[in-house]
């Protein structure tokens, strides 16, 4: 269904407007961007163009390669707007003014086919609101679709249908906005605020208002109200410096314009003289001078963070919080119970948060699953709010709500003591408002890795992998490490599940659910190594890791890689040595190994120099293929996205890409099955490479970027190691050189460079600061 979305209109080139069309574009999907026509120039269609233009150069890039850009119409609604007539789906992302949309909507209605889909991405205007006046027929081509900035980023797609919405029309842009977007579409009532703007904006005011009533640093606050209750890093105040300070009182405003009389939200609406006065001053977050928190020069002149004080209003040194006490900083329970501030504060924004939460199923969403979906994917919790409940207890929370006065919602008395989760018969369900329990429906053609294991035992497992039957012969090797970053383990159960994938199964997909598919090797451990002078252990690491991956390379039966987040060093030597890969479409390889004074050692080279060497666009000989090769991967080039990875080859151009996380594993499974009949490995490469001829001209491009200051003295040390791999060592152009002897000459040079203190050095740095260091 979702081919049958063949051109997109977006109307509105604001922020929202522009990265909707950019993120239609990365699935090659045309669209036509409109806006209105400037007071002033020539030009009519600035407005859209420049937005374009604009995208190009923003950082995180809205559109996934260059290229998509090229699938961006630019026009006006005055000239254009009869243009939507070749379009399967129009967006509108104009103003949040009723008058102007329905305006829109009246020349639309001329002008545009019937059947063809009309959505607003209005956050805070009721669809019966926007309809009005309407003909039956745009009643039922309308929808609401509701994007989170970025649009690219932010996976949450919120879906509203009106009572005359034509539900056909509504799959057709769900399973378009699923599978070619890469969103998780939840349906939401046609509520004010939807569900995770109407949960998220009451959270972020019960919050700032607690810590102003109980005396809580920003740091304080951002710490208790952060990790122990999954919220991203940014905490509290750091996210509202993100998304913007200014934003805050506009999303009260339109809440509270909208919200049914006595609703909880209009408790939290109070004066707010230090935000009126930060936004005056130009202080509105990240985008501005800064917000609560704020970058600028310290007494020693360097760059230092500083915070604001809610007390004085005054910006302060940040001061680092202490640790919270015992458990508190992992056992929600624990935190709310902590005497003092601390727990005050933890238990303000949980008592008030979780009871909202439990008020709105019914009236913002059918089920708590669509809740708590909304809450992870919208504001990136790493738990929905009756996965915190659940945590807490839910018998717990009742009890202390009533005990303090306040009201039990129905939902959570219904509850009693029973989990709003559990798990029976290996799957997951949710206690519905009836008080039964229903299994969670996942989309059609979802299959996810954490569904299978609750129902399983793994085919092998150590510390740091797991090897799971998937079904229909094929196989999923699972990194469990931190950061799935490589070491013996993982190796070692590579090892295991050859001979058993061989004789029992047809395939093997490389995959897991982490938020990055593997960082590479271990640095910590390879630290240690270093440090008790353990080099064999080193060399057995590198060899064991050359080993396992030709293994995978050369097994009698297809491996497909499905990468997703970072996919760096190793990481992205195992998607190079796999016969295919599915990657989704956010992920960032690369090889990057030079930027802590290292070579790749498990293969990475070879792998590069192949594909290169029988790139069409390639120049023939032996130094092209090598300089282009060496130009990546001495910079630690990481690619940005899945599109640009095929620009950089790490993905060949038959590789796959799937936009919706979700769906990366069938996506990958399927490519594997495709590859079983008559699959034979592929031949092991042969390089004819220039030798030192071909290391002194890559040396003396490497001096010439030293000049101008871009390569510092150890860099041009690492460098002329790794072209002493890609130039193939004492090979001469008449020579051939083969994949062991390049796997060798990498071992080699790895050990080298290990073995050099500014290499370790750099290790150390990293993992110290997360940062690269520049010796």
């Amino acid at each position: 269904m979702a081919d049958s979305i063949k051109k997109v209109c977006v109307i509105g080139s604001g922020t929202m407007g522009a990265g909707i069309a950019a993120q239609v574009a990365n699935a090659g999907v045309p669209v036509l961007l409109l806006d209105i026509v400037p007071k002033d120039g020539a030009d009519r269609d600035a407005i859209a163009k420049g937005a374009v233009a604009k995208m190009l150069k923003t950082d995180p890039a809205p559109f996934m390669s260059k290229r998509a850009a090229k699938l961006v119409e630019t026009g006006n609604i005055d000239d254009h707007l009869g243009r939507v007539a070749e379009c399967d789906w129009i967006v509108e992302a104009i103003v949040e003014r009723l008058d102007i949309k329905q305006s829109l909507y009246a020349k639309l209605e001329e002008v545009k086919k019937p059947g063809t889909a009309v959505s607003s991405n209005t956050s805070t205007i009721p669809l019966e609101r926007l309809v009005e006046g309407r003909s039956d027929q745009f009643k039922r081509d309308f929808l609401i679709t509701h994007f989170f900035n970025p649009p690219r980023y932010m996976r949450l797609l919120e879906i509203v249908t009106g009572a005359a919405t034509d539900e056909a029309l509504a799959r057709k842009v769900e399973d378009f906005a699923d599978r070619a977007l890469g969103k998780r579409v939840i349906r939401a009532k046609d509520t004010p605020g939807f569900i995770a703007n109407r949960l998220g904006t009451y959270w972020l005011a019960i919050a700032v208002n607690a810590a102003m009533d109980l005396g809580v640093t920003i740091e304080e606050a951002d710490q208790i109200g952060g990790a122990p209750m999954g919220v991203p890093k940014t905490g509290i105040f750091a996210l509202i410096d993100l998304v913007g300070v200014d934003l805050m009182p506009l999303l009260s405003k339109s809440l509270s314009s909208t919200l049914p009389e006595g609703d909880p939200y209009f408790d939290t609406i109070r004066p707010m003289p230090l935000v009126d006065k930060m936004i005056a001053d130009g202080f509105t977050g990240r985008k501005g001078k800064g917000g609560f928190y704020k970058l600028e020069k310290g007494a020693d002149g360097k760059r230092a963070k500083f915070a604001l004080d809610l007390a004085t209003g005054e910006y302060r040194p940040e001061k680092k919080p202490e640790r919270l006490p015992g458990k508190a900083d992992k056992d929600l329970a624990a935190l709310v119970t902590l005497p003092g501030k601390s727990g005050d504060y933890a238990w303000t924004i949980l008592g008030h948060v979780l009871s909202y939460a439990a008020k709105l199923v019914g009236e913002a969403a059918d089920d708590i699953v669509a809740i708590d979906d909304a809450m992870k994917l919208g504001y990136n919790w790493k738990f929905g709010p009756f996965e915190l409940i659940d945590k807490l207890g839910p018998g717990k929370l009742a009890e202390r709500l009533a005990a303090e006065g306040r009201p039990v919602p129905a939902l959570l008395k219904a509850a009693g003591t029973n989990p709003f989760y559990r798990v029976e018969n290996g799957k997951r369900q949710y206690l519905a408002a009836d008080g039964s329990y229903r299994d969670v429906v996942r989309a059609e053609g979802v299959v996810l890795l954490e569904d299978i294991k609750r129902g399983a035992e793994p085919l092998l497992k150590n510390a740091s992998a797991s090897l799971w039957d998937v079904g229909d012969g094929v196989v999923v090797l699972e990194f469990t490490s931190k950061m799935n970053s490589f070491d013996e383990e993982i190796i070692k159960l590579i090892q295991q599940a050859i001979p058993l994938v061989k004789a029992q199964f047809k395939a093997l997909v490389v995959y897991n659910e982490g938020s990055n598919f593997s960082a590479g090797a271990n640095l910590g451990l390879a630290l240690f190594a270093v440090n008790i002078a353990a080099w064999s252990e080193i060399d057995k690491l590198i060899a064991g890791g050359q080993q396992a991956f030709k293994a995978l390379k050369y097994a009698p039966f297809p491996v497909v890689a499905a990468p997703a987040g970072l996919a760096l060093g190793g990481g992205c030597e195992i998607c190079l040595n796999s016969d295919a890969i599915q990657a989704h479409a956010e992920t960032y390889i690369g090889l990057v190994e030079c930027g802590v004074g290292l070579v790749p050692g498990w293969g990475g080279n070879g792998e590069m120099l192949d594909r290169w060497q029988k790139a069409k666009a390639m120049p023939k000989g032996p130094m092209p293929a090598v300089a282009k090769v060496f130009q990546t991967v001495s910079t630690a080039t990481v690619a940005k996205s899945a599109a640009e990875a095929k620009e950089h080859l790490f993905l060949r151009e038959t590789d796959g890409i799937t936009m919706n996380r979700d769906r990366l594993l069938a996506d990958a499974k399927a490519k594997a099955l495709a590859l079983v009949d008559g699959y034979a490995p592929p031949e092991p490469p042969v390089f004819r490479l220039p030798g030192e001829s071909g290391r002194v001209g890559l040396g003396l491009a490497v001096k010439d970027f030293q000049k101008k200051g871009l390569a510092t003295a150890y860099d041009g040390v690492v460098s002329d190691r790794l072209a002493e791999v890609l130039t193939g060592g004492e090979a001469d152009l008449v020579d051939t050189v083969t994949e062991e002897q390049l796997l060798r000459l990498e071992r080699k040079t790895f050990l080298a460079s290990v073995k050099d203190p500014r290499t370790q050095a750099r290790v150390e740095h990293m993992l110290t600061t997360g940062k690269p260091l520049r010796n």
